[in-house]
């Protein structure tokens, strides 16, 4: 479900940062995100795992692992930490009740869907002190998870290092179905220091031990040890320091020590067979051959059947959970689970033909004085609709069984469940739209780029007014095609849009290889300039590198008419300018002052194919490794006469490098 996979991707992204996951989720295939409680398929889960292996580099069992110490550590951040430390005083019942608290987890935690299928533990004392864990499950290859969080919480609830290998793996048989079933050897390794997990504790109580122990008398002492020794039950012992054992004893007053608790049971049994039936009215008494014995009056009251003293339960019932074969051999070796019986359907009166059926919840204990087995159950019901749908009512269930405050406490987290949910999925659903508007907003950005400066555009976003700006020193470029007028003329329009478009793309691309900031087109005129909005010194080396670059690829644009490749002209002129934005509606950036009017002269005085050069623009380029030839004096249309130049060729750059190509 989706907490596994959440916590999966935290740890992906806590360790080895979002790109990794991003990387590793893009070759599962699967989203980026997954609600808490939602059911996902399995194979989801096992994609991560794999493709976790081959991004990371890592061997499966290595990552089930690490993945296993990080679940434990993800479960305790959010919100487990409680109630997995109280599962048990040591390791064995830690683990012995972890199918409990899977139990409470799918049957009675509504955040959870009943159809969870979660693994199973038994566990297993050994002579040496050592244990047998065995792990059951539906899912193969994930067995390396359970020495992570097994390894975690010993040493995190009880300060013990452990060490677990594989000694069986198998198709299992006790259980229904072909499950996979592994034996781990749990054993213990030498202590970790208790001071360096609390020193402040060990230092606080030295006092009080000198003071407890001038209090105990040797014999007082002798035989605490002795009754800890005998009913000291703890998984894995170790040998402990004398104040350790000393620690584990109980005071009572001024060295008087708490005798261990002795059970006193009645000679008879003061309960009449009635009261029994009635004080417990969800019980059954069955045999060896599973022939039922005694049953409780509200389990009879719903199965008829049990009435008949002697029949089989296996006729009537099934087994739930865990997923045994219906004997007694199985039933005892998984005595310590929590089983769960459903009715069968067929053998269900008619009335209830159409209901659900009941499901029963409780523990099995085993009476070696009748050879029989006694099932301490209630019924599994969760909420009043599950109660109403069996047609049952509170009164059914005894005052004394908390199944009746689960029932009524649950109606009001069901409401509060469904509205975490809503607000969960509402969460999921805004982090979708915000991570789409933000990939708008950079395409909109992106756009706004496109038209005006970077700087300009921030400003006028925040609603600032953009002053003016002087620049002592720039390049600019106009280019236009030979002949535009007469290939309009003979040309339909969409022609002339498909031959500026296909030339423009290509224009627009060396603006970005070169770095130059386009102004902007007007029909066939396309105007560039170095050095603005952002001054750097190589404004006309870079002007003239892209200049370079627009013959080339003007050799690449058809003319429409004549079906040969169109020409340009190129004019360059060096020289301050002022720069700033006009207008509201479709603001421009513009350049104002006579250094645009004297490059416009250049490029409308030029010659096709040919790139020409004002003097101040020759003097910038003179000593940059360019070929330039002179053109001598002419007649400029408002300026008189002036010394141009033309730029042929860059001495150290490749067509490639001036293309921008690999």
């Amino acid at each position: 479900y989706g907490f596994i996979n959440t916590c999966l991707k935290s740890l992906v992204v806590e360790k080895y940062g979002e790109e990794t996951w991003e990387k590793l989720r893009l070759q599962a295939g699967v989203q980026d995100s997954f609600l808490t409680f939602e059911v996902y398929k399995d194979e989801i889960t096992m994609q991560l795992v794999d493709k976790a292996c081959k991004v990371l580099g890592v061997p499966a069992d290595m990552v089930l692992r690490e993945f296993g110490k990080y679940f434990f550590e993800f479960c305790k951040r959010s919100g487990y930490d409680h109630m997995l430390r109280t599962l048990g005083g040591n390791l064995y019942e830690f683990i012995e009740n972890l199918d409990a608290l899977h139990s409470y987890l799918f049957w009675f935690c509504l955040f959870f869907p009943q159809e969870m299928n979660a693994p199973s533990f038994r566990v297993e004392k050994n002579e040496d002190g050592s244990m047998h864990l065995h792990y059951y499950s539906d899912r193969r290859g994930l067995c390396h998870i359970v020495p992570g969080i097994i390894g975690a919480a010993a040493l995190d609830f009880f300060n013990i290092e452990i060490s677990m290998k594989i000694v069986n793996q198998t198709e299992e048989e006790e259980r229904t179905g072909k499950k996979e079933h592994i034996v781990f050897l749990v054993t213990q390794n030498p202590v970790f220091p208790y001071k360096e997990r609390n020193e402040f504790s060990s230092s606080h109580l030295v006092d009080s031990e000198k003071q407890i122990e001038d209090q105990l008398n040797k014999e007082d002492l002798e035989k605490a040890k002795n009754t800890i020794g005998d009913k000291g039950n703890s998984v894995c012992p170790v040998k402990k320091s004398h104040w350790k054992t000393l620690r584990g004893i109980i005071t009572l007053g001024k060295g008087k020590l708490l005798r261990g608790f002795d059970p006193v049971y009645p000679k008879s049994l003061w309960i009449d067979t009635k009261t029994f039936c009635n004080g417990l009215p969800f019980h059954i008494v069955f045999d060896k051959e599973l022939k039922v014995k005694q049953a409780g009056v509200s389990i009879q009251k719903i199965v008829p059947g049990l009435q008949t003293m002697g029949i089989c339960l296996d006729q009537y019932f099934k087994i739930v959970h865990p997923e045994v074969p219906f004997t007694i051999s199985s039933i005892q070796k998984f005595i310590n689970s929590q089983f769960v019986f459903q009715t069968r359907r067929e053998m269900m009166p008619e009335s209830w033909k159409e209901r659900p059926m009941l499901e029963l919840r409780g523990q099995m204990m085993w009476m070696e004085s009748l050879q029989c087995m006694l099932y301490l159950c209630s019924p599994l019901l969760r909420t009043l609709h599950e109660l109403e749908e069996r047609q049952m009512h509170i009164a059914d269930i005894a005052p004394h069984d908390v199944t009746r405050d689960l029932i009524l406490l649950n109606q009001q987290r069901l409401a509060e469940m469904e509205l975490s949910n809503q607000l969960e999925r509402k969460k999921e659903e805004l982090r979708i739209l915000s991570k789409h508007l933000e990939e708008e907003k950079k395409k909109t950005e992106a756009l706004l780029y496109a038209m005006l400066p970077q700087h300009v555009a921030n400003q006028l976003k925040e609603g600032k007014r953009v002053e003016a700006g002087e620049f002592k020193e720039c390049t600019i470029l106009f280019s236009d095609v030979v002949t535009f007028t007469n290939i309009c003329a003979q040309c339909e329009p969409i022609q002339i849009v498909l031959m500026l478009n296909s030339m423009y793309l290509r224009f627009d691309r060396l603006t970005t290889v070169h770095d130059v900031y386009k102004v902007e087109t007007i029909g066939d005129a396309y105007m560039v300039v170095g050095g603005v909005p952002v001054p750097v010194p190589t404004h006309a080396e870079r002007v003239a590198n892209f200049a370079l670059g627009m013959i080339m690829a003007a050799k690449g644009v058809q003319n429409p008419v004549s079906g040969n490749p169109i020409q340009i002209r190129v004019g360059i002129h060096t020289g301050p300018v002022l720069a700033g934005v006009v207008g509201e509606k479709m603001p421009r950036y513009c350049l104002f002052g006579d250094t645009v009017n004297i490059a416009s002269r250049m490029e409308s005085h030029g010659v096709p194919s040919k790139i020409h050069l004002s003097s101040s623009a020759y003097q910038c380029l003179k000593y940059k490794n360019f070929e330039i030839t002179e053109r001598g004096e002419i007649d400029v249309k408002g300026k008189g006469k002036m010394h141009t130049y033309f730029l042929i060729r860059n001495k150290t750059a490749t067509e490639n490098e001036i293309m921008g190509r690999p």
